[in-house]
């Protein structure tokens, strides 16, 4: 049984043909897989820009009669020698998609998955692509477009390596896809040393499978990222015995050397040998089963009659059945095409290039050691971290004793020391040069601050109260968040509402007071009509005295007005109701009453113990709806941005407002606005953990309203850096200790700084009521004493004057006979009454000295100084 192989008159190919020669010979050699069949071969040797000789050879040998055809991996000489093989229909095993064709090289199409999970694994949004026009493995349109970020790509050749390198130099693309020629790698490599990109920052994935057979001794140290997958798993033990074997073979039968063309050193074995080793016994495999079942015939065809092989179709369906494991790893067809390998992930490390991870079409890609791409800690590299001065996240000592990172303090500066220690790498911290977080601007695009400083890749960290945002997360990249927070307002305390003498009418508003004493009006007059409409009101004031028959009404109109406040005060009176008119009165009267006085006591005792703020503002809608406060945020922050890119009506209505101010209403710093907030007049709008830390240092300040969004903090790095994964798992790791909480509480709630605040949601025992609250009761008994006085002065007065009138000073009774004859004189006399102050001091000497009794004897009215005697009072008169 014959078969033949195509090979070029490329040195490169000699390995390749080694690996032919020994693969046949150890078929042979060993009957358990063909014992009934010796397998030949025949070898021509093509020029790869002769196609027309190329074809000319294939038609040679198969008018010998081969069964079998093992084209070169040359693409362009690949698909003529195909195009001669369906047309015959004889198995063509190489690195082609045809019909009558066995690929064992693995699959374009799970090529390029491979390297898109690798790449979307290591986050490259923004990376360049070097690629020749005819070597590279793959298709880089299908790939670019699976991508919806920067892609720069140049196609190359060994000449213009050199200036599409320093182009991706000049345009700061850290991350590079090598997809060229195996032959001119050594070149690349040598190119790259000269511009001097073999630094940490950079990160190399090589699309060829033999990225251990290069020389790479000058990047071991310098920490440069090179990754790139492989065919051929060199440390299996399988696999080194078979490369022992083809160098044994070599040396000895062929008398020539197996070697490596990259390396002078024979322990690896490269991925075109190995298929080529690999397709042969898929042949032999295939070859088996088929002879299991039947016979195959051969017959004379040529290129000249181009007469079908019948045998053919039954040999390339038996060969795309077949399932193996070879030096390649596991072997499974469809349609021609290799479906079932494996490719193992491999990345430079400083001694060694080791296995980071496989991938497998079935199970995608696993990465088994991820922290050879995010693990620094053995990396003695000292990083760029750029910050901003903001308290009390990260501040600043001014004096001459403080250089280098102990100028700097805080709870980031904390952070950040503490994160460097877990994964292990140096830092220098300095601050950004424009003081700013980083915003877009809208109008050309640029990016200032923080964030343009890590896109322009001159930092390699960026810590500091830094929120996570869509836009910032679309340039740069941020780890898991430290801190989660939300914008919210700050606002000066609102003055507390001035306690008034009469406090205790609060509860009450004045309409309702008004009310309240026009019902009281009301009721007591209509009771006073009710009662004397009523009959059963009426009654006899002497039953017994009946000349003199006179009957009487208990609802006066000062009764009255008497009843109805003595029920209104809950007071037990000496007026009873008697008809159903007016107690129907009284007891809606008194329901009434009721009512009032329980809401009055639920109500006074919040009143006079809760202190009231006048606040002008509660929260977002009430800020936009008024024009009297001024309000801003911080300028090119995130807080900006919030309000900017808002679509909600009320968000969008603030930035209009703040857009439009004149002057600004951003300020610089957020101890501008805190300062400004302290002037009056002014709203600053900021994230949430910073108003925490204003407020407990100052009691002049407060929180209005809740959060207006979510978000958080987070370290900032440049679009896909190695170093974002693994602080995001220090963090992780800290927030699960319970580190950053600590740090929390130190930086927030030192109590050393902390001011004290009044609560007032609690009542407690220590919030007394004052005579500032209740002064107005004292005012009204005062003003109730005073005015009882003053009534009882008028009604001794009246009643004074009163009895001054009705008695007469002097009455003579003259009694004359009817003779002309006096019969008898009678002169009464009465004294002159004392004067009313008298009387008034009288009264009051009289309460003052006998308050316990309740009766007394008639004062006498009448001055001593003024009695005149009986007798003495006749003779007068007479005379």
């Amino acid at each position: 049984m014959y078969q033949c192989a195509i090979f070029s008159n490329h040195p490169g190919m000699y390995n390749s043909e080694m690996a032919f020669r020994y693969a046949i010979h150890r078929l042979n050699m060993d009957k358990s897989l063909l014992p009934e069949t010796t397998v030949d071969y025949y070898i021509e040797y093509v020029n790869r820009f002769d196609s027309f000789e190329t074809v000319q050879k294939v038609c040679k040998l198969i008018r010998v009669g081969v069964q079998a055809i093992f084209s070169p991996t040359d693409s362009v000489l690949a698909t003529h020698i195909n195009s001669v093989c369906d047309a015959l229909d004889i198995p063509n095993i190489g690195r082609s998609a045809h019909d009558f064709s066995i690929n064992v090289y693995p699959s374009q199409k799970y090529v390029n998955y491979a390297f898109n999970d690798v790449i979307q694994y290591l986050n490259w949004t923004r990376f360049g692509i070097l690629h020749e026009k005819e070597n590279g493995i793959l298709n880089l349109h299908q790939l670019s477009r699976s991508f919806h970020g920067e892609v720069h790509m140049r196609q190359v050749s060994r000449g213009s390596y050199l200036s599409a390198l320093n182009e991706f130099k000049g345009k700061e693309i850290h991350n590079i896809i090598i997809d060229t020629n195996s032959n001119g790698i050594s070149i690349l490599l040598k190119n790259i040393l000269q511009q001097q990109m073999n630094e940490y920052k950079y990160h190399y994935l090589f699309t060829s499978f033999d990225l251990e057979a290069y020389d790479l001794e000058d990047f071991k140290y310098n920490f440069v990222n090179i990754t790139s997958f492989r065919l051929v798993d060199t440390g299996d033990v399988g696999v080194k015995q078979i490369l022992k074997d083809i160098g044994f073979y070599s040396h000895h039968m062929l008398k020539k050397p197996f070697f490596n063309l990259h390396v002078q050193k024979s322990t690896i074995l490269e991925s075109e040998p190995a298929l080529m080793f690999d397709s042969v016994y898929v042949f032999a495999i295939g070859l088996q089963t088929l002879e299991q079942s039947h016979s195959l015939t051969f017959s004379n065809i040529s290129c000249d009659e181009e007469i079908p092989w019948n045998g053919g179709l039954s040999l390339i369906n038996y060969l795309n059945a077949v399932e193996w494991k070879g030096l390649t790893g596991p072997i499974q067809f469809k349609d021609g095409q290799r479906v079932q390998f494996k490719l193992d992930l491999i990345k430079l490390k400083q001694h060694s290039i080791v296995k980071v991870g496989e991938w497998t079409p079935h199970g995608h890609l696993n990465i088994t050691e991820p922290s050879m791409f995010f693990d620094a800690g053995s990396m003695n590299v000292t990083l760029v971290v750029i910050t901003i001065l903001e308290t009390p996240y990260v501040m600043m000592h001014y004096g001459k004793n403080f250089t280098g990172n102990e100028r700097f303090y805080g709870f980031c500066v904390d952070i950040l020391e503490t994160i460097s220690r877990e994964v292990g790498f140096d830092y220098i911290l300095d601050l950004v040069p424009d003081r700013k977080y980083g915003a877009k601007d809208p109008e050309t695009g640029q990016w200032n601050g923080m964030v343009a400083q890590l896109m322009k890749y001159k930092a390699d960290l960026a810590v500091g109260s830094m929120t996570i945002t869509y836009a910032r997360e679309s340039v740069i990249d941020f780890t898991k968040p430290f801190m989660n927070l939300g914008i919210s307002i700050l606002f000066k305390v609102p003055a507390s509402e001035p306690t008034r003498l009469f406090s205790f009418m609060n509860p009450l508003a004045i309409e309702i007071w008004l009310y309240v004493l026009i019902a009281y009006f009301l009721v007591s007059i209509c009771i006073y009509v009710v009662g004397k409409l009523s009959p059963l009101e009426w009654k006899c004031i002497h039953p017994c005295d009946l000349d003199n028959i006179s009957i009487g009404n208990q609802f006066s109109l000062t009764d009255s007005f008497w009843f109805t406040i003595e029920t209104l005060m809950q007071q037990s009176t000496d007026i009873y109701p008697r008809a159903m008119s007016t107690r129907i009165i009284s007891s809606i009267w008194g329901f009434f009453s009721l009512i009032i006085v329980a809401s009055y006591t639920a109500n006074l005792a919040a009143f006079l113990t809760t202190e009231r703020m006048i606040n002008p503002i509660e929260n977002a809608d009430d800020l936009a709806s008024q024009t009297e406060i001024s309000y801003g945020t911080l300028d090119s922050g995130s807080t900006m941005t919030f309000f900017r890119d808002s679509m909600i009506e009320t968000y969008k209505k603030i930035w209009r407002s703040m857009d439009n101010k004149k002057p600004s209403a951003f300020t610089t710093t957020y101890e501008d606005g805190i300062k400004r907030v302290n002037q009056g007049k002014y709203a600053f709008l900021m994230e949430s953990t910073m108003l925490d830390y204003i407020v407990q240092r100052d009691c002049n300040l407060t929180q209005i309203g809740g959060l207006l969004d979510t978000k958080g903090y987070g370290i900032a790095t440049p679009k896909g850096s190695p170093w974002r994964d693994k602080i995001s798992l220090a963090i992780l790791e800290l927030q699960e200790r319970g580190d950053i909480q600590m740090l929390y509480d130190k930086w927030w709630k030192n109590t050393d700084e902390t001011c004290t605040r009044k609560n007032t949601s609690k009542q407690s025992k220590a919030n007394a009521l004052g005579l500032e609250s209740i002064g107005g009761v004292f005012v009204v008994l005062i003003t109730g004493i005073i005015a009882a006085a003053i009534v009882a002065f008028f009604e001794f007065w009246f009643k004074f004057r009163y009895h001054h009138k009705a008695t007469p000073t002097q009455s003579v009774v003259n009694n004359i006979s009817t003779k002309g004859e006096i019969l008898e004189s009678e002169n009464t006399y009465l004294q002159p009454d004392r004067c009313f102050w008298i009387e008034i001091y009288e009264e009051l000497r009289y309460a003052s000295c006998c308050m316990n009794k309740q009766k007394r004897p008639a004062l006498s009215r009448t001055c001593s100084e003024c009695t005149i005697p009986k007798g003495q009072r006749i003779d007068n008169t007479i005379s």
